[in-house]
């Protein structure tokens, strides 16, 4: 577990650098980058399937990239949004139809894990 990146903690005390932060971000960036999205969101909108491969993946990968194909950018954040606060997940970038989630898992398989495995 040395080669995993540090768990981000939302309660860390505010005096904690911002940089942190940003660091962390960029490093999610640059593994989410070489990712190919694994859930799509159609045009019927999210489902309960959808929700349930969804929490399987970031149960088995913890950093994932969706694909959204829905209306209009409003519709696209409503479901982005819908998505994130019904997975507990973090969002960590956003481009186009696509974003990139994240929620860490206490004990993540090494050979599954974005965060864990080399790519």
């Amino acid at each position: 577990m040395k080669d995993r990146i540090p768990f981000h903690d939302p309660y860390i005390l505010l005096t904690e650098s911002l940089t942190l932060d940003n660091r962390l971000l960029k490093q999610y960036r640059a593994i989410a980058h070489k990712l190919n999205p694994i859930v799509t969101v159609g045009g019927q909108g999210l489902t309960e399937g959808i929700q349930t491969e969804l929490e399987r993946a970031l149960n088995d990968h913890e950093l994932v990239k969706i694909r959204v194909n829905v209306g209009d950018r409003e519709t696209r954040d409503d479901v982005i949004k819908a998505l994130v606060e019904g997975c507990g997940a973090e969002l960590v970038q956003k481009i186009g139809h696509t974003a990139t989630l994240l929620r860490h898992v206490p004990n993540a398989d090494p050979r599954k894990s974005n965060l864990q495995r080399p790519l």
